[in-house]
């Protein structure tokens, strides 16, 4: 009740692979090698995937990610983040990955999220606030289509 009164997100007291930045303003997570084109974030939520391809859970969310990139591609952009090297990422075509890709080798951003497992997901609001963080797929807190809906609606100011 009390974080429903604040307008706070709760992950549930699921156990976390990474520093918790949930309701709290995401850390400057520079890029230094695209795979894809940069996108456009500015004035979008933020989803981003730490992924590898020799990681089958990773590999089983990324049709998932597509999905979400495309169906809510105005106010959405994901972004997937490996720390392999980019002709590893580009050689891997099954799942084929539609949304945007980088690379994060020197794992600059995994240090700042304190990242030790993957697959592991945030969504940052417009106002750089991460409003859900964790596995895609995980059983009891899964990042559904109405799950980013009702976020992208509470966030979108």
């Amino acid at each position: 009740l009390f974080t429903a009164a604040l307008g706070q997100e709760s992950n549930n007291d699921k156990k976390m692979w990474a520093k918790s930045f949930l309701n709290k303003k995401a850390p400057r997570l520079p890029v230094k090698e695209w795979i894809s084109e940069r996108p456009e974030v500015k004035g979008k939520f933020v989803l981003i995937d730490f992924w590898a391809t020799w990681c089958g859970p990773c590999r089983l969310t990324i049709p998932h990610l597509d999905t979400l990139q495309q169906k809510y591609a105005d106010k959405l952009v994901v972004i997937g983040i490996s720390d392999e090297p980019a002709d590893k990422v580009k050689a891997m075509a099954n799942p084929a990955i539609t949304y945007y890709n980088a690379i994060d080798q020197n794992e600059t951003m995994y240090s700042k999220l304190g990242v030790t497992a993957i697959p592991h997901c945030i969504l940052i609001s417009p106002a750089g606030i991460v409003v859900w963080e964790g596995f895609p797929l995980l059983t009891d807190y899964p990042l559904t289509d109405e799950v980013v809906e009702n976020l992208m609606n509470k966030y979108n100011k």
